[in-house]
């Protein structure tokens, strides 16, 4: 039954149950939580997980049928729709890129709390920070001075090009992107505000007129003045080549177009000036654009797109937004924030998650000249600039500095793309991988011809072999068919070589299904 399991190539040619055994040894998973998995059944053999040293506490509290019982009756029942797996993964401690359960097992999270523990779970330099200063201040707003926000907002300053020098501190990315439309249309005096179909700027009632997926919007008026142009997808959109990414991992795609000259950027920048003619007032207030979409499924631009795309939106008097909730703090590799690798500056930055590696926290970067716009009237966040929150936030900075993570995502994200690039060569359903560092999506098609998304059922089943073999990864995309791996940045090669030979066994494993 699983002799299809023992072709399974790993990283570097080596046979699964042939020479590979001096690169990774096998066990049997074994216990009561593997025992009663909802897929019904594995391969017998499975690649062992990389060693940890970290010894999880014993657990004491609340059974898993308990914690359903409670989840069911007493949280708002849209909690329970969110929930993963068949079989919900209860979460008991978390160390690094490693989570275990209540029962005791171990998993490689490459999905971070969606994106957000950017430098490992509970990592000892981030606790110490936290603990040292709940021992002196946990909160009094900013009506008074405190060191921490002071001497966070100067270090994250200094990390950001002149002239976004001027911060101001929230506690989610959906605050953040809140508070940059109202920004972006005090300072300009004007309205209309443009975002990508597919795009995702979080879903408090004001952000989600930002929002362009369905998934998240209500049959309420939250859009009023928020408009949508074509997001450049060169994989699933109209047009796409063979090398408009930039990215380690190109499309599948052909095209005729020389190396330094896009045909398809240009024709999504046919698209956005369309709606700049057609659906918007002569002077806009601004374009909100993700580096890299996240939630929309890790899509990735035709180079050159983002910075005519900016021209353009600033020739009509609007301010150009770059929500770096999920592509800031390191995570792609090759900068600190995803917009620099655009060639372009922003009048205004918004970040949340990795920022304080799980902490509540989110932030404003922007100019002077923009931020004196929100003294025309007044403005006040109760928790924003917490000291907590702000001591977390400036050890998160100095840990990606000195445990290298910003290269770490780039060396290790970088093999991870061309690895499963070779998955995606292998495999029809697997459609498209691309990303940067640590940031990664892998489309899921019926067929590599069509394109057309796989269907939900079969992305479960995928979804949930991963989780019982070891290995959390994310969901997104407008259909739903693409999955996202944004671990902590902490990850190792050794990790990388795990989390593949995972997800190839479960590929291999659908396709058995469909024969």
């Amino acid at each position: 039954m699983f002799q299809a399991f023992s072709r399974i190539t790993l990283p570097g040619g080596k046979d699964f149950f042939g020479p590979v055994v001096n690169q990774a040894t096998f066990h049997r998973l074994s216990g009561a939580l593997w025992q009663k998995s909802a897929v019904n059944k594995l391969p017998p053999d499975l690649p062992e997980m990389p060693p940890c040293d970290f010894k999880p506490e014993e657990y004491k509290s609340l059974s898993g049928e308990r914690m359903l019982e409670i989840r069911k009756r007493n949280c708002n029942p849209i909690i329970m729709r969110n929930t993963y797996y068949k079989k919900h993964l209860h979460v008991h401690q978390g160390y690094m890129q490693w989570l275990w359960d209540i029962n005791g097992r171990r998993y490689l999270d490459l999905f971070s709390g969606v994106a957000t523990v950017s430098v490992g779970h509970c990592h000892p330099k981030v606790n110490a920070a936290a603990q040292k200063q709940m021992g002196r201040l946990w909160h009094t707003t900013n009506i008074y001075m405190n060191s921490p926000i002071h001497e966070y907002a100067e270090k994250l300053a200094s990390l950001l090009p002149d002239p976004l020098k001027v911060i101001y501190l929230t506690n989610s990315g959906s605050e953040a992107n809140d508070l940059a439309m109202l920004m972006a249309r005090v300072y300009t005096g004007n309205f209309d505000v443009i975002t990508f179909r597919g795009g995702y700027h979080g879903a408090s009632p004001y952000a989600m007129g930002l929002t362009s997926m369905a998934a998240y919007k209500y049959p309420i008026a939250t859009g009023i003045g928020c408009h949508t142009t074509m997001c450049p997808d060169v994989f699933r959109g109209p047009w796409g080549g063979s090398h408009c990414r930039d990215s380690p991992v190109q499309t599948i795609r052909e095209c005729n177009c020389s190396p330094d000259c896009c045909q398809a950027k240009d024709m999504y920048v046919q698209q956005l000036k369309e709606v700049l003619d057609t659906s918007v007032s002569q002077q806009i207030a601004g374009f909100f654009a993700e580096p890299i979409q996240g939630i929309g499924g890790v899509v990735q631009y035709p180079k050159g797109f983002l910075k005519e795309a900016y021209r353009l939106v600033r020739e009509r008097g609007g301010v150009c937004i770059a929500d770096e909730v999920q592509t800031g703090f390191g995570r792609t590799g090759s900068d600190l924030w995803g917009f620099k690798a655009h060639d372009v500056v922003p009048d205004i930055v918004t970040m949340a998650k990795g920022i304080a590696n799980g902490f509540p926290m989110g932030a404003i970067v922007t100019t002077q000249e923009v931020a004196n716009a929100l003294t025309r009237g007044s403005h006040f966040n109760t928790f924003g600039g917490n000291p907590v929150a702000c001591s977390i936030a400036s050890s998160v900075l100095d840990t990606i500095e000195e445990d290298g993570l910003q290269q770490n995502s780039a060396q290790v994200g970088t093999y991870l793309l061309t690895e499963l690039a070779k998955l995606r060569d292998k495999f029809d359903i697997i459609g498209d991988v691309r990303g940067k560092g640590l940031l990664i999506g892998v489309e899921m098609v019926k067929d590599k011809v069509s394109r057309e998304p796989l269907p939900g059922v079969e992305m479960n089943e995928i979804f949930e072999d991963c989780k019982d073999m070891g290995l959390l990864i994310g969901k997104g995309g407008v259909y739903g068919q693409t999955f996202r791996i944004k671990p902590p940045m902490c990850i190792t090669k050794d990790d990388a070589d795990f989390a593949l030979a995972v997800f190839g066994l479960a590929i291999q494993r659908q396709m058995e299904r469909r024969l």
